[in-house]
């Protein structure tokens, strides 16, 4: 074999393996794991095992239509954001006030409602009722005892 057709098929096989180092890392839907599965056997158990593990931190997409939404929800948290101002005088003012209220649908999607310092006060932790939303604003919370609409 004379030395120039050696080079060139050293030079193919450089192309060849360049190539294939392109595609394994960069092509496709995790291409490199897909590479490894084909040596490697996994139990699709533990797969659906690792998909629940994963699904239990992570938070759904929350729906952001603009018409109304209805779900049954219970409240679990309620955070707020407040900048209390003191002035020299001794008057307290409350300044940049958020209001959120957490809630937990009964398919397992955590919820984020921003609401007003009268709906913040007035429902009380988990308690399951209606809950009606629009663009992560509360619209309204209907429970057994008591309705609590927004005034917006």
């Amino acid at each position: 074999m004379s030395p120039e057709i050696r080079n060139i098929l050293i030079m193919f096989g450089a192309i060849a393996v360049v190539v294939v180092v392109i595609i394994v890392t960069f092509g496709g839907d995790k291409p490199f794991q897909r590479f490894i599965s084909l040596f490697i056997e996994e139990d699709s158990q533990e797969d659906n095992d690792r998909q629940t593990r994963n699904s239990e931190y992570s938070e759904p997409v929350q729906k952001k239509s603009s018409a109304p939404v209805v779900e049954m929800a219970t409240l679990v948290r309620k955070s707020d954001d407040r900048l209390r101002v003191i002035e020299s005088d001794g008057q307290v003012k409350l300044i940049d006030e958020y209001y959120e209220l957490h809630f937990v649908t009964r398919k397992g999607q955590n919820i984020r409602i921003e609401c007003s310092r009268e709906a913040y006060e007035t429902i009380p932790f988990n308690q399951q009722g209606s809950l009606t939303y629009r663009k992560n604003k509360l619209v309204k919370f209907k429970y057994y005892e008591d309705t609590v609409d927004e005034n917006t």
